[in-house]
């Protein structure tokens, strides 16, 4: 199963990004979506960010992924 998930920007360094996943950081490529800025939420998929979401619904994506029991 492949799963993109929310991160919210933290900080940007050229094609690239130190994204925040519900308190764990990975640095991200942005390769796909260079528009994206520093506090924007984005959808992560195999370590590219695909699409911005609202703050909103990436906080309600969250909050779903981590009632999985996987996350317990």
């Amino acid at each position: 199963m492949c799963l993109a998930i929310p991160a919210k920007i933290l900080k940007i360094e050229k094609s690239s990004a130190l994204a925040d996943f519900s308190g764990v950081t990975r640095k991200i490529a942005l390769d796909l979506l260079p528009d994206a800025k520093t506090g924007d939420y984005v959808l992560v998929h195999a370590g590219f960010a695909i699409n911005k979401l609202d703050k909103k619904e990436a906080v309600k994506t969250l909050r779903l992924i981590h009632e999985l029991p996987e996350f317990r």
